[in-house]
């Protein structure tokens, strides 16, 4: 197998870090080739070692205006920021009055190294003063008022000169003038760590005790850093030892890492050949690629002002996208972002924006777009020009309205959308492109409406299982929009289906296509719950291909019966009719997936859900669940204690063994003539039309994944191997394969990223 290699990358994210600039990985490579030397030793090659860190520090007191202030080298702006703290509380500790209460003081936005030592020192030191968060305004930029309130029993307060997540920087003349004239003695830490290259630093005409930097901020390798300490300023060193740095800060030089740092700064003082992209010509890249992402986007919300943040950050918002879809999108693009702090990458919301009151979705839905002064015209073409494609892709899936084309990819079968744990399901007949949509999440409305409009849907239901509690339904928006003559229920079922008796049973359906939607009344967990069975025309039996069971049957569990509107009895009788007239490999399609589990079986559910087990088989009857279902109630939680809305856990989600293969031994693998191996790229199809490698067979994207599964059940020896960009979506999917008992199914680890 021979993987398609990478687009070349688009890299914009270097609030994150930046890639090394030659000409100072060619300085940390001499230094470890030539002048390897320990700038501590006497002899020559040690003498000429301590030339190389003189220089640097030399040119970094320059840069930062440092005057009789110290620089002192550290492993990074983390270290720095112990140092400052160490430093501040040490000497604050002495000077205490044990009848006064004390607060530090930090940004709301601050990077979380800041709280998080503040906390860390003050248990350590046993210092227990109050920790406290300083608020900011819808721009970012902190309350001095607020400041000014609590100064006067604060021992330290730490600021940032730029925040890294939005670029918004402080005016630190005006900071100052409020620290001081409230509190002449309280020590002040400044996060300068993205300040660096993009504003003037002039640190020994203010009153900053402390600042910290780091290099791969700014071209230089990661490992080296550096902090700035105001002269008189109380020090303690946080590393003890050899008393190296002039016994401020212990441990053998990291001399590769300065000779690096020293060709940077050469670059930022005028003394080398390459220059940085002046501040106005960033401005104009900035604006240029707002531009292209307004162009190809049309609405796109911005998080912070242009006016007062640094011109290399965009932090925006695409309603109607999550910022991981965006994220994955520009991936497959070639383009490197990012969704807030790298440091916080598994965080789904932005703790900068929430502080700044931005609406809870712009939060969740952040993009982070950042260069650096190395940055040219011909790059912020480049970025302008997959930008605009990436948008042309979501075009051709018919995600955005504002880029229909003619060759847009066909819509057929079932389709799931997922916000949170909750779901939405849109099927579509391959046919005569009729659609019906079950249990419509708001957030996915304005998507849905895209997809009827884009591919000519003929829309014949937009129907709820049951009287959501824990979300808002936009069943009555999207009606309202395409079947404004329907007269329905208040779950959205059509007052004038069909009916028809199997067995002792009537049932309502409706058509869609050459399908049948069936409508099972379930009630237990609400009164007014509905299952419904797409199935073929009923003869004698149904022919069920998913069961929409709401919030009845759960991947895992069984939905809560302890709402007002519940009946756990009624529950008991609901789960025995659905076992009666739905055959036990149909495919589940609940309301919620809190595991991203994708669908189910009863026979998957039986297997690890005793209760269900014991219903359905006769073992208790309805009293005795009646019984064991309340106490299951008392006790919905998830892993984390978080309560559960909808679900009661009966069940464990628990891993399965897979085959995990990297490229090569992917690539025997398809080479032996004793295999047949399926291939499936699991990408959306937006991404796979940027990016994939032809010797995949098909492209099953996630959002259609149980449709690929229906097709599938029925073949569960077939060797199948899954693919993503990282290697997470296809474990996940793997993972639902094999519960539901196919038995070969492997993906490849690492994905495209690792190929």
């Amino acid at each position: 197998m021979s993987l398609q290699q990478s687009l070349s990358q688009i890299y914009l994210d270097a609030n994150a870090t930046t890639p090394v600039l030659p000409q100072a990985a060619d300085a940390a490579l001499a230094a470890m080739k030539t002048g390897f030397g320990n700038p501590s030793s006497s002899h020559v090659t040690g003498l000429r070692a301590k030339q190389i860190m003189t220089q640097t520090r030399e040119r970094a007191q320059r840069i930062l205006g440092s005057g009789e202030g110290e620089v002192i080298f550290t492993s990074g702006a983390t270290e720095g920021i112990q140092t400052g703290i160490i430093s501040a509380l040490s000497a604050a500790k002495q000077n205490m009055d044990p009848n006064k209460k004390y607060c530090l003081l930090y940004g709301a936005t601050e990077h979380k190294a800041v709280p998080e030592s503040l906390k860390h020192w003050n248990a350590i030191l046993g210092i227990h003063a109050e920790i406290v968060a300083i608020p900011v305004d819808n721009q970012g930029t902190l309350d001095t008022k607020f400041i000014a309130q609590h100064l006067s029993n604060a021992l330290m307060i730490c600021t940032m000169a730029v925040n890294n997540e939005t670029g918004v920087y402080q005016d630190l003349t005006a900071l100052e003038q409020v620290i001081r004239a409230n509190n002449p003695h309280v020590y002040w830490m400044v996060d300068c760590v993205q300040a660096l290259g993009k504003t003037g630093l002039n640190l020994a005409d203010t009153t900053i005790d402390y600042a910290p930097f780091s290099g791969h901020k700014l071209y230089a390798p990661k490992g080296i850093g550096f902090v700035y300490i105001r002269k008189n300023a109380p020090f303690t060193p946080f590393i003890a030892g050899g008393g190296q740095e002039g016994g401020l800060r212990s441990g053998t030089e990291n001399l590769p890492g300065m000779a690096a740092l020293n060709e940077i700064f050469a670059i930022m003082l005028d003394e080398s050949d390459f220059k940085f992209t002046p501040i106005a010509l960033l401005h104009e890249f900035r604006l240029q690629m707002r531009q292209s992402l307004e162009k190809a986007f049309g609405k796109v919300i911005f998080n912070h002002e242009f006016e007062n943040s640094v011109p290399t950050t965009l932090n925006f918002a695409i309603e109607g996208f999550s910022s991981k879809e965006i994220m994955d999108l520009f991936d497959a693009a070639g383009i490197r972002v990012s969704s807030g702090s790298a440091c916080s990458s598994k965080v789904t919301r932005s703790f900068v924006l929430d502080a700044m009151g931005i609406p809870a979705w712009q939060s969740e839905a952040a993009i982070r777009m950042s260069f650096g002064p190395a940055m040219t015209q011909e790059e912020v073409n480049r970025a302008c020009q997959r930008i605009e494609q990436s948008a042309m892709a979501l075009g051709h899936s018919c995600l955005m309205s504002q880029h229909h084309i003619d060759d847009k990819a066909p819509l057929a079968g079932l389709i799931q959308f997922k916000v949170g744990g909750s779901c939405t399901w849109l099927y579509v007949d391959a046919d005569d492109k009729s659609a019906i949509v079950i249990d419509p999440l708001a957030q996915v409305s304005e998507r849905i409406n895209t997809l009827i409009e884009c591919q000519q849907l003929n829309l014949v239901g937009v129907i709820d299982t049951h009287g959501h509690a824990d979300h808002e339904s936009s069943r009555n928006v999207i009606a309202d929009k395409y079947l404004a003559a329907q007269s329905s229920d208040h779950l959205g079922w059509p007052d004038n289906a069909e009916t028809f008796e199997l067995g002792d049973d009537k049932f309502a359906y409706i058509p869609v296509g050459k399908k049948w939607l069936v409508q099972i009344k379930t009630p237990g967990h609400t009164s007014d719950s509905i299952s419904m069975a797409l199935c073929e025309p009923v003869t004698s039996q149904l022919d069920v291909q998913y069961l929409f069971c709401g919030d009845t049957i759960l991947m895992g569990s069984l939905g809560r019966t302890n709402f007002d509107c519940s009946n756990t009895a009624d529950m008991f009788s609901s789960l025995r009719l659905i076992d009666n007239v739905v055959s036990r490999d149909a495919l589940l399609c609940p309301s919620h997936d809190y595991n991203n589990e994708f669908t189910s079986s009863i026979d998957a559910e039986i297997a690890r859900n005793n209760l269900l087990q014991q219903t359905l088989t006769g073992v208790i009857n309805k009293s005795q669940f009646v019984t064991q279902k309340d106490l299951l109630d008392q006790h919905i939680v998830d892993e984390s204690g978080s309560e559960i809305i909808c679900g009661a856990f009966v069940g464990e989600c628990q891993q399965q063994r897979m085959n995990e293969y990297d490229s090569d031994t992917l690539a025997n693998a398809l080479n032996g003539t004793d295999k047949s191996i399926k291939l499936i790229d699991i990408r959306e199809p937006h991404e796979y039309a940027l990016q994939h490698d032809q010797s995949f067979d098909e492209n099953v994207p996630l959002t259609r994944f149980v449709q690929f599964i229906n097709e599938n059940k029925h073949d569960k020896n077939a060797e199948i191997v899954l693919l993503c960009r990282s290697g997470s979506r296809s474990h996940v999917a793997g993972q639902a394969l094999i519960r539901l008992g196919f038995e070969n199914v492997g993906h490849l680890k690492g994905g495209y990223a690792l190929c």
